[in-house]
């Protein structure tokens, strides 16, 4: 595919992930982590977008899918934000988050862990890959319209890669964002109760929205 065609791909790739509904999933994650934490799970949540394109839009090169079901892309998408903002509130309220501070070699450490006991596993990190999974099936339709502007017959795999590294440009730029705000505002139980409180809430309105329009 000649060049100009893949920058188009990549562009789309940039304007899709400033889409409401993935900020929302990337801030969600990535509040309370650590620096790696935070840059592996937007890595994987772009990787798993790209993955999850790539199979669908295969799919529908194959199979001719009316709209009405291609839109379940979309509800699917909206019911995980909701979904998500669902956990972050009951999180919330039930007292279920978390902080432990201790040092190391004079510097500070914050943990934010939910529960009773604080553990290191890479469930979010899978989680969201999944996520970011099933969220592409709702950036397909937009893909292919794209390929037929550079008049492409067939999505290969430089065409995802492309799209992929656009949308993992702003998630981890995002993901520098929650970075800041991890490191300047969850310092304390009660400012930590506010950031996933106001998360949980902005997951709500956007899922809302997405299910409304």
């Amino acid at each position: 595919m000649e060049s100009i065609g893949l920058l188009l791909i990549f562009w789309y790739g940039i304007l899709h992930a400033f889409g409401p509904d993935h900020l929302t999933a990337i801030a969600d994650f990535s509040i309370g982590k650590n620096k790696r934490k935070t840059m592996t799970i937007t890595t994987m949540f772009a990787i798993g977008h790209g993955v999850s394109l790539f199979i669908f839009a295969k799919i529908l090169e194959t199979y001719n899918i009316s709209e009405d079901i291609l839109g379940y892309g979309d509800i699917i998408s909206a019911l995980v934000i909701f979904g998500m903002g669902v956990y972050l509130l009951f999180l919330v309220f039930t007292n279920r988050i978390n902080l432990n501070k201790h040092v190391h070699d004079g510097v500070e450490h914050v943990h934010i862990y939910f529960g009773k006991e604080h553990t290191h596993s890479n469930k979010d990190v899978t989680s969201a890959f999944t996520i970011g999974t099933l969220m592409g099936i709702g950036g397909v339709r937009g893909m292919l319209v794209t390929l037929g502007l550079v008049e492409s017959a067939s999505v290969d795999f430089s065409m995802v890669l492309a799209f992929t590294l656009g949308v993992m440009l702003i998630f981890i730029g995002f993901g520098a964002v929650i970075l800041y705000i991890n490191s300047n505002l969850l310092k304390s139980l009660k400012n930590i109760k506010r950031v996933f409180t106001f998360a949980g809430l902005v997951s709500l309105v956007v899922g809302s929205n997405i299910l409304l329009g």
